[in-house]
């Protein structure tokens, strides 16, 4: 299919149009200028994007310390419970001993009555 003299000057006529349309028309120092505007854009995303990120992870240090206190909180807590458990376990040896003397006692006393009644049956029943 061969173009046609008016399909060339339709071409020709439009041609500055379809560039610019497509910014490839434009003089250099104007496409220049939209690179400067891209990129001073491009930057200023950029260093929105940095701010986000550094209040990003000032929350998450924030979070950290809050985690660090709630540990020394439950790491004071378990320390007060061992305290309680030694108390615990003192007054179990307490009540050990106390347990080992009446039994000492108990036992003795057995034996004392025990022979006393013996003797006196012996002595009264000859």
């Amino acid at each position: 299919m061969a173009l046609t003299q008016e399909d060339i000057e339709f071409i020709k006529a439009n041609m500055g149009d379809w560039l610019a349309e497509q910014s490839l028309g434009k003089p250099p120092q104007v496409y220049e200028i939209e690179l400067r505007e891209r990129m001073v854009r491009v930057e200023e995303e950029l260093r929105h994007q940095r701010d986000l990120m550094r209040e990003g992870f000032a929350q998450v240090e924030k979070r950290f310390e809050q985690v660090d206190k709630r540990f020394e909180q439950v790491e004071r807590r378990i320390e007060q419970i061992d305290k309680r458990f030694d108390q615990v376990d003192r007054r179990f040896e307490e009540m050990t001993r106390r347990i080992d003397r009446f039994m000492l006692w108990s036992f003795a006393t057995t034996i004392s009555v025990g022979a006393i009644v013996v003797t006196l049956v012996k002595f009264w029943h000859p």
